[in-house]
């Protein structure tokens, strides 16, 4: 078949050697003749997800739409071809309208209140007002709200709850019932408690997870996306905080202290974690490998943390691995990335929406 194209390799999760084809975007186990061979050999994997990342904010504010590109071509070239924006104060649908980029997941804007999150970032409402923009940024995204969850406190010198917990409730029950899902920003132990009870699907850093809470949070199903390489910046944030806010400084401290700790406590307690780098202002885009390694140097196995990085990832965002029919998105590397993670920063061949990326 004319523009159909082959490919032969190891094939995870279930590790058989297998040939495959490529029609029109999508995977076929079912020989066509006439195909391209593109690739034979290696180990082949869905590409990666960057579940938590922000297209369009730059370190010196927001990107223009050349700068958008940059920024998703970074993932891709990084092997994410799956991002989930989780909250963006510009218009970047134009990335889902070009093949050669990742595909991406849209959260629409933050939702914050008022002098309680990074300024002029997310739409800032008071608590009377949240259910009303969850309607509103539940529309504007891709089955996905983004809530600022708690943020430092002038009057308290300290982390807080941004959102009274009835009011949370109202507004993730809202969400539920206009089929969105809803992940918060949340550093802290305080918030936690009220998220987790009003039914919430997604712990952006969840470095607040104490012992008590990691159970709380294993029962009610919730995933978390760690952002580990973001949380490496904690010791920066805290010192800057500190002359005004020594309280908040040596919370955030504490909060990096036990951050690895808690992380694998809530994997081995069954708590789902998902990989996302948080790029997108102080961070550089294209970095899922060094999130990935860092998931590992925290304590999860290896061979999990891939799995959550590809297919497992995919399917909670709600994409099929590599099944028949399945969008042809790929990545063949030439050692099995479970126990050498040197090769996902030498793949062998990728593949976005059925076309091989030079």
């Amino acid at each position: 078949m004319a523009g159909a194209l082959h490919l032969r390799g190891i094939f995870l999760p279930d590790e058989a050697e297998r040939d495959a084809w490529i029609v029109d975007g999508r995977l076929t186990f079912e020989r066509v003749t006439g195909a391209e061979t593109v690739s034979t050999g290696g180990w082949v994997l869905p590409g990666f997800i960057d579940a938590h990342c922000h297209i369009g904010i730059t370190p010196n504010g927001w990107a223009d739409e050349e700068e958008q590109v940059r920024q998703a071509l970074l993932n891709r070239d990084a092997g994410a071809l799956l991002l989930r924006d989780a909250g963006s104060p510009v218009d970047n649908r134009h990335i889902q309208r070009r093949d050669d980029l990742p595909r991406l997941i849209r959260a629409a804007r933050h939702i914050a209140r008022p002098k309680r999150y990074i300024r002029y970032l997310g739409v800032e409402v008071e608590p009377a007002e949240l259910v009303a923009e969850v309607e509103r940024q539940a529309a504007l995204g891709d089955g996905w709200i983004k809530l600022a969850a708690d943020w430092i406190d002038r009057d308290a010198g300290d982390l807080t709850p941004t959102w009274p917990d009835d009011v949370l409730s109202a507004a993730i029950g809202r969400a539920h019932e206009l089929g969105v899902r809803v992940a918060a920003h949340v550093f802290g132990e305080d918030a936690l408690p009220g998220l987790i009870r009003a039914g919430l699907d997604s712990i952006e850093h969840g470095t607040g997870l104490t012992e008590d809470l990691i159970d709380l949070a294993a029962r009610s199903g919730v995933a978390v996306v760690p952002t580990l390489i973001n949380i490496d910046t904690f010791p920066e944030i805290a010192n800057s905080g500190a002359p005004k806010f020594p309280r908040y400084a040596e919370h955030m401290r504490s909060l990096y202290g036990t951050s690895w700790q808690r992380i694998r406590s809530a994997w081995e307690a069954g708590i789902p974690i998902y990989p996302g780098t948080d790029a997108g202002g102080s961070l550089l885009h294209g970095r899922i490998r060094d999130e990935i390694a860092a998931l590992v140097q925290a304590g999860i196995p290896q061979a999990e943390v891939i799995a959550q990085a590809s297919w497992r990832g995919r399917n909670w965002l709600g994409y099929p691995g590599l099944e028949e029919g399945a969008p042809a998105d790929l990545v063949v590397y030439e050692a099995d990335p479970r126990t050498d993670l040197g090769t996902l920063f030498e793949p062998r061949t990728m593949v976005l929406r059925g076309n091989v990326l030079g």
